[in-house]
């Protein structure tokens, strides 16, 4: 028999304590009425639709017959419940339902109880249970950690003792990792647009238009920033009654009936049929204990995302000087993307994984009239296939429930700019149509919006999979969407085919790291030509990760074989049974290949290959070589 969890006496004796019946101690569950429950679970709304995927996902993986997956809060209330409901009928006759609570004082020992308590995931089988009801079932349940640490509340999974899951304790701790990685992220993101209101309350008035009106909606006072935002002349403002100068959002309108609060909220004004998006707050004033009427701040919404663009580092750092490469093709390509980066043709970008896509993508962006905008990194392959549509495109609040919120997407955050799609191939076919449509009209409409947004953006795509037109032959990518994309297609050779750019780059990236850890290090004959013998597989970002990490292990001031991965040197030896060569032999091999590189610069080929020039002159000498055989 498997020992017992020690926590399961101490959970028993807790029940004993609290004089809890082992016979119908779980018969008579006790939960929050409707409305006290309603509002437990609008205040967990974020742990719920955060969850609530992985749950179902969990109730898939595990099996959907004879499993139930739950979720509760720090109380142990149930939250939310799905699964099979045979076994929902069970639990419930076991007191385990939703808007009930779990705790020992009610249901006895169980799993959600424990992991509370004890602080770890837990797995509670058969006659563990305290209660004599709950012994045919094995639950499981794992605790959910807030960002600062706080228990929020339980993630478990049920199942009949003779089903049980060997896997779900395991599965239940990997989901309630998922579950505080996506709340992380969330809290992230919410903070960097508290750090954007924050940004707009500093400034200065003037720097914003300014709208005074009274009780009754006239104009008491507008500034000209205001007066230019709006459209309106300013002498025909004073005095004139707001609705009769533009059409107000309904959300102003509301605002100002109700006297209430309005902040940063994004809309979009009506003059003559011309649109005027702004981002508004408002507030009511007083006079005494009486209203007295408004005011408004309005701003442009382009000039807030530039300062969203400013705050979040929504940029290009890369240009074309820091790609490294003088291999024909490289410079054949170099040549191509910098003509590309001239126009504003869609680009696409196809190459194996590792290549350098995304230094390219924002080399192009740097060197174009572009350069001063936004640039929008999106990895369609990184953001879930049901979040990429919400992702990109942007929703209005009321799409999920929330009147005051929305998001812009990221064709919106990137207007004037360049929107990067790595991984293109990842998108499913419906958010592919509706990519096609924003590409040809340049017009973007917010998923539960109907309001047109135009934006001007250059797209870059890129997919590491190099049969693109494959996948269209298959019916997997759009055939318009992708010659959309592909106006130009520049295709970036792997490594292994870069003849000797990879002395190049080993010498870029030896100095690279060398300032970063205060190194001065060369690379030995034979450990460059166990480089240059290798294959890579992972291209320019395994030579990197490869490179970066022998700098590290490195004491002296030579990098040799000794500090090569052992696959990476097991791989060159299984390619070269048959030739070994001799360390002399793979001298000559190195200096001939650095100095065809460098054309028979002897100073930057002692440096390439870690030697000093009379040593390099001696090897010369001794294989009969000049520097001017390197040459023409």
């Amino acid at each position: 028999m498997d020992a017992i969890d020690p926590a399961v006496p101490r959970s028993w004796h807790r029940c004993r304590q609290a004089g809890l019946d082992r016979a119908s101690g779980a018969l008579s569950p006790t939960g929050d009425d409707a409305v006290a429950f309603e509002h437990r679970l609008h205040a967990h709304f974020d742990l719920i639709a955060v969850a609530r995927p992985f749950m179902e996902d969990i109730h898939q993986f595990v099996g959907e017959r004879g499993v139930v997956v739950f979720l509760t809060d720090r109380n142990l209330c149930v939250l939310d419940i799905l699964g099979d409901s045979s076994l929902q009928e069970l639990m419930q006759a076991c007191g385990m339902q939703r808007g009930v609570f779990l705790s020992e004082e009610r249901i006895g020992t169980n799993a959600a109880a424990m992991a509370l308590s004890e602080g770890i995931p837990v797995q509670v089988v058969g006659p563990e249970h305290y209660c004599v009801a709950c012994q045919i079932f094995t639950d499981t349940a794992a605790p959910i950690h807030a960002p600062n640490g706080e228990m929020l509340g339980v993630l478990g999974i049920a199942t009949l003792e003779e089903d049980g899951c060997p896997h779900s304790l395991g599965v239940a701790m990997a989901a309630a990792k998922a579950i505080e990685n996506q709340l992380q992220a969330d809290l992230s993101l919410s903070e960097a647009h508290q750090r954007h209101a924050e940004l707009d309350v500093a400034l200065e008035a003037m720097n914003k238009g300014i709208l005074f009106l009274d009780l009754d909606g006239r104009v008491t006072h507008i500034n000209a920033r205001g007066a230019e935002i709006l459209r309106i002349p300013h002498r025909l403002a004073m005095g004139r009654e707001i609705r009769s100068l533009v059409t107000l959002p309904s959300g102003v309108d509301a605002a100002m009936d109700q006297q209430r609060v309005m902040k940063e909220r994004e809309v979009v004004f009506q003059r003559r049929g011309q649109s005027l998006p702004c981002v508004v707050s408002m507030n009511p004033l007083s006079e005494g204990s009486q209203p007295a009427g408004f005011v408004l701040t309005l701003e442009h919404t382009a000039e807030v995302r530039q300062l969203v663009h400013r705050m979040v580092g929504a940029s290009a750092h890369f240009t074309f000087a820091d790609i490294v490469g003088q291999d024909v093709e490289m410079r054949r390509l170099l040549r191509y993307a910098h003509s590309a980066a001239q126009g504003d043709a869609n680009v696409l970008l196809l190459g194996e994984s590792g290549t350098g896509k995304d230094m390219f993508a924002q080399a192009i962006h740097n060197a174009g009239r572009r350069a001063s905008g936004p640039f929008v990194s999106v990895n369609c392959a990184a953001v879930p296939r049901e979040l990429l549509a919400l992702d990109l495109f942007g929703y209005e609040g009321t799409f999920l429930g929330d009147r005051e919120k929305g998001r812009s997407s990221r064709f919106e955050l990137a207007d004037g700019g360049t929107v990067f799609l790595e991984n293109v191939d990842g998108l499913p076919l419906a958010v592919q149509a509706t990519l096609l449509r924003l590409i040809d009209t340049k017009e973007v409409v917010r998923l539960g919006s109907a309001r047109v947004i135009p934006v001007d953006v250059r797209v870059i795509a890129a997919s590491s999979n190099m049969d693109l037109a494959g996948e269209v032959q298959r019916g997997r990518f759009r055939a318009d969407l992708f010659y959309r994309l592909q106006v130009l297609t520049l295709t970036i050779p792997p490594l292994r085919e870069r003849g000797n750019d990879i002395l190049l780059l080993v010498a870029n990236l030896i100095e690279r790291f060398g300032r970063r850890l205060g190194k001065n290090v060369t690379v030995s004959p034979a450990a460059m030509a166990m480089l240059q013998s290798y294959h890579w597989p992972g291209n320019v970002r395994e030579l990197e990760n490869v490179l970066e990490r022998a700098m590290h292990m490195i004491d002296g001031d030579e990098l040799t074989v000794d500090h090569l991965p052992r696959e990476l040197c097991m791989a060159n030896i299984g390619g070269i049974e048959e030739r070994v060569v001799t360390l002399q032999e793979a001298e000559r091999q190195a200096i001939i290949r650095a100095g065809r590189a460098l054309q028979g610069n002897v100073t930057a080929m002692a440096q390439v290959l870690g030697i000093g020039r009379t040593t390099l002159w001696r090897k010369m000498k001794t294989f009969k070589m000049t520097a001017q055989s390197f040459k023409g």
